[in-house]
């Protein structure tokens, strides 16, 4: 039995990083301060403006701009922090800008798929390639990670998420924190990491982007903040405001949000900046009249740095002239701009592009992202042990995914390259041989509603042994503003799926998606489903690996799956109401007799024409192993405040191949003085077995652990009955219970 993280010796390991120390802290604080006393009020209204693309140099050269956004080469952006740096008063250097969200070059999974691995050195490493790759071009800040809880698989951006729970959430955004700004050449911080969107834009009505989020206050603390606040804890120098409001406040204006809350009670000390011009659009919020208003409201709330928009610029100096704004608060607002440069050693090392050696695409990196697609893949079906198959078989290759080396890139990652991308179909020819590969692709992309390819891969599945279908969407139906209505497979794919079953071949679909997608009418024709979601750059020889037995699957979903659209928003932490479901509550439409009384089905939480289960549970995904859970123990079923329990199980793997398991702790705290969640996870543990292996695993759980916002909406342990589970998802487990004492 091995322990997991499995992985050494590639890249720096997550554990090796460390937060800034108080001294560089300190130090940062009283450079920031001196240097703030040089400036003027223009050189220091031009710290807290964030211009896209390239600014004209004499705009640098007088001090009225602190950042740039989207450079795309390197000898522009030594030109420009040159610039900065040499030919400016101050001498301040620029922050450097980009979005490298799964990757700069070498693509790795989307974030969702990175939360399938429930692995933090996964996204440990997916983030430190990034920053390495995108300080070769000279960026040195980026906006990520994204930790906003989604619930909705209709907005577009589940794809940036890490999904609907708050555990993993934190502790997969700490780590791509710790992963960006971990150290590179003797830089304190590689790459400052910004973590977004504050907060709860995860929660948008409808699933529509941008959209107004009602959060109640509590939830808003149990559920949405908790990821940010392990951000802030492992040391993110920056953080982004969201474009939604909470309670009718916009974020970038939200005093209590961005002052009360994250500075005064979290500690924060590093720099506030909006999201692109979303100060500007608390005027189309109806909260701010113009863009004078915004600037008062934005500095007073504690929004540092103004991204793209002019509301700074334009209106600071006249506020001050007015009397409107002191000019204390514009120094408050430089001054933690200041403090991240010098916390980020910008001053000693403004030019990171000089004397690197391109670390892009290199071999090390490949690995590492083929290592993130293999275990972000999550098995869903397995039927007869189907998968993994055989490499003497001959393959019928499908679907508009199999050979789309741009799409499966995945969403919001605008460096990878088309070119760079390893395809499935190339994969797998290069593993079995091209004469065992038959590729007819059915339909030419994802929302082709032609059926002339259908002939092709019909033709194809008939002289096959077996089935790949790869099914999904295009990389653009996913990321920001890409929301749907509609998340069923578009075009002509289903319809193409019941064609091909139709040839009576074993079939495996492969969902290259950049969400859980409805495949209610189609699952019933395949033996095995394979959900990879958008892989990056090395998604084709990651599943040729994971189809044929290399590796085994180890994805676990960070979402609940649904059946159908009209259970969004569906989630497994919910509350279980006072007449809660039961599966057996559930009768077909068509299975009603006629004239029934309207008290004939009960009266439940539930649906007339669906049951109320997500299709594949939080938590859920199989293996080429088989797991057993047994012999559950608590050493005590009495738990003190300043106590703990100790609770395991025995895990053993019956089937015929190694395989990883993760195993997790699930409580339920059955009376509170508000209502509690039915499920809440509370820890997990990977483990990796052979076929006969099995090991002990074992949890602590503390009082802490058990802690929710009160009724006084303040942060409480309370004494009760609960119970708890040692899980493979959140649906099941063994279950033990125990009493947390006064």
């Amino acid at each position: 039995m091995r322990l997991l993280p499995l992985f050494a010796g590639v890249l720096s390991l997550a554990t090796s990083y460390t937060p800034l120390c108080a001294t560089a802290v300190a130090s940062a604080e009283q450079r920031a301060a001196e240097m703030l006393s040089r400036m003027t009020l223009e050189e220091k209204i031009g710290q807290l403006y964030l211009q896209h693309d390239s600014a004209e140099e004499a705009l640098i050269r007088s001090g009225a701009c602190g950042a740039l956004l989207n450079l795309t080469d390197a000898e522009t952006a030594d030109r420009l922090q040159r610039v900065a740096v040499e030919e400016s008063r101050l001498g301040i250097p620029l922050f450097l800008g980009r979005d490298v969200i799964h990757g700069y070059r070498t693509a790795f999974p989307i974030p969702l798929a990175l939360a399938c691995s429930w692995d933090e050195e996964i996204s440990y490493k997916a983030a430190a390639v990034g920053a390495s790759e995108a300080a070769v071009v000279g960026y040195n800040w980026t906006y990520s990670p994204m930790v906003d809880i989604s619930r909705d698989a209709r907005w577009g951006r589940i794809a940036e998420s890490f999904g609907e729970d708050p555990l993993l959430a934190s502790r997969l955004g700490a780590a791509m924190v710790r992963g960006y700004q971990t150290p590179q050449e003797g830089l304190p911080v590689g790459m400052a990491a910004c973590v977004k969107h504050f907060a709860g834009y995860g929660a948008s009505e409808g699933g529509r982007d941008y959209n107004s989020t009602l959060i109640p206050p509590r939830e808003l603390r149990d559920i949405y903040l908790p990821p940010y606040k392990a951000a802030v804890d492992a040391g993110v120098l920056t953080v982004m405001t969201a474009f939604n409001d909470l309670d009718g406040v916009p974020s970038s204006g939200n005093r209590w949000l961005l002052t009360e809350l994250l500075r005064e009670e979290w500690g924060f000390d590093g720099m506030v900046v909006s999201d692109w011009k979303s100060m500007d659009e608390m005027i189309n919020h109806g909260f701010c009249a113009d863009e004078r208003e915004v600037a008062l409201r934005s500095a007073k709330a504690g929004l540092d740095m103004e991204m793209v928009g002019h509301c700074y610029i334009n209106h600071i100096a006249s506020l001050i002239e007015e009397g409107a704004l002191d000019m204390a608060t514009i120094d408050e607002r430089v001054m933690y701009v200041l403090k991240a440069k010098y916390a980020m050693g910008l001053f000693e090392h403004p030019y990171r592009t000089k004397g690197r050696e391109s670390v892009i695409l290199s071999k090390e990196h490949k690995n590492a992202a083929l290592e993130a697609a293999c275990r972000s893949a999550v098995l869903l079906k397995n039927e007869n042990d189907i998968l993994p198959l055989s490499k003497g078989v001959k393959v019928a290759v499908i679907g508009p995914l199999a050979d789309a080396p741009h799409e499966q890139i995945g969403t919001w990652c605008f460096d990878a390259r088309d070119e760079d991308s390893v395809t499935p179909l190339v994969a797998l020819r290069e593993m079995l041989g091209e004469d065992n590969v038959l590729y007819a692709p059915g339909v030419s992309y994802s929302r082709d509603s032609s059926r002339d390819g259908f002939a092709a891969a019909l033709e194809a599945a008939r002289n096959s042994d077996a089935v790949l279908f790869f099914v999904g969407e295009e990389s653009m139906l996913s990321g920001e503003a890409h929301s749907l209505s509609d998340i069923h497979l578009p075009g002509a794919q289903e319809e193409l799926v019941r064609a091909v079953a139709k040839e009576g071949k074993p079939l495996v679909l492969v969902l290259m998606t950049g969400r859980p997608v409805i495949i209610t009418d189609i699952e019933a024709e395949a033996e095995a489903i394979l959900a990879a979601f958008h892989q990056g750059t090395m998604a084709g020889p990651a599943l040729a690996k994971l189809l044929f037995g290399e590796v085994s699957p180890s994805g676990r979903l960070p979402v609940s799956w649904p059946v159908e659209i009209g259970q969004i928003p569906i989630y497994y932490n919910h509350k279980n109401t006072g007449r809660p479901a039961k599966p057996d509550d559930f009768v077909p439409l068509d299975k009603l007799p006629l004239a029934q009384k309207q008290s004939s089905l009960g009266f439940t939480s539930s649906y007339m024409d669906l049951q109320p289960q997500p299709a594949y549970c939080f938590g859920y995904g199989l293996s080429y192993g088989n797991f057993e859970y047994s012999d559950l123990e608590l050493n005590t079923d009495k738990m003190r405040m300043d106590g703990a329990i100790e609770v395991s199980a025995t895990i053993r793997n019956t089937g015929r191949r190694e395989a990883i398991e993760t195993v997790q702790l699930y409580v339920r705290d059955l009376v509170g003085e508000v209502t509690r969640p039915v499920r809440e996870l509370k820890d997990y543990k990977q483990i990796a077995l052979k076929p006969g292996e099995s090991c002990r695993v074992s949890f602590t759980l503390l009082p802490e652990q058990l802690a929710f916002t009160g009724i006084d909406m303040e942060r409480k342990v309370e004494p009760g009955m609960f119970k708890l589970w040692i899980a493979p998802n959140a649906q099941s487990g063994l279950e033990g219970s125990f009493e947390l004492l006064p």
